[in-house]
């Protein structure tokens, strides 16, 4: 599933192609029919995205709200687009840029309240650190009314909304955070720590494209070198030397060093 960074790369993306135009919107596959018809030959006004949620502001209120999940694709076309494949729910065009949405998880219509009642169950977006809402103080409050598991939590778009998998595993990697700590045994200072921490990496993500958390400096074999712990229990810690732990936590593998992240922390 893409995590934060990608789906503020497509926004932006998006709104540097699209906004301020006419547009017209389809539903190759069927399934999105009504709601494109409602939209074809209107103006889309901005592309927002807060966490894994992204949203289409068009005029007369109305918001598109897609979630991509783990089966979400985008295809952007300059010029003549591809044709659509079996699956493709949405078409976005204008004269010089067509946009194909594939196999979303939620491709829908909401009204103004709608999209309030989406963003009021998600959590702070550290890439939105500074805005209201979306702060260190909000985090540690949500974190604090947890008793799950730390690495479970900071999973749990309602504590901190855009952190998937790979995010989590690097971020209390870096904070040298054991992630079977308690949620709310987290100190003050740790859980600012682990906001920062995410703040900075998912910067760096939207920036690169991509994830990286091991400095360039680094001797990389592989695209899982870029990275300090997730998926490298077959390789030692890059910064001790011992092994990689991984175990199952809120249903997703996850990987720590036992080492610089001990329980005890």
């Amino acid at each position: 599933m893409p995590e934060g960074h990608s789906i503020l790369r497509h926004a932006n993306r998006h709104r540097e192609l699209l906004a301020g135009q006419i547009v017209a919107a389809a539903s190759p596959q069927g399934r999105f029919a009504r709601g494109a018809a409602r939209l074809s030959g209107r103006r889309l006004l901005d592309v927002q995205a807060h966490g894994k949620h992204l949203f289409y502001k068009w005029e007369r209120a109305e918001t598109l709200h897609i979630h991509l999940g783990l089966y979400g694709k985008y295809r952007v076309f300059r010029g003549t687009p591809g044709a659509p494949t079996p699956n493709t729910r949405l078409t976005l065009s204008t004269e010089e840029t067509t946009i194909h949405l594939a196999g979303p998880t939620v491709c829908e219509l909401v009204e103004p309240s709608g999209e309030e009642a989406i963003r009021s169950r998600l959590g702070p977006d550290p890439l939105q650190a500074g805005r209201r809402g979306h702060n260190a103080s909000v985090f540690i409050d949500k974190l604090a009314r947890r008793s799950i598991p730390v690495g479970a939590a900071i999973i749990d778009q309602a504590v901190v909304a855009g952190l998937g998998n790979i995010y989590r595993a690097e971020a209390l990697f870096l904070t040298g955070i054991h992630p079977a700590i308690p949620a709310n045994k987290i100190t003050g200072d740790q859980a600012t720590e682990i906001w920062t921490t995410s703040v900075r990496l998912l910067r760096k993500g939207v920036k690169e494209g991509k994830i990286t958390t091991v400095p360039r400096r680094a001797k990389r074999r592989n695209a899982v070198d870029r990275l300090y712990v997730y998926k490298r229990d077959r390789y030692p810690c890059w910064v001790c030397g011992g092994p990689i732990s991984s175990g199952e936590m809120a249903n997703r593998t996850l990987w720590w060093c036992e080492t610089c992240q001990p329980r005890a922390s």
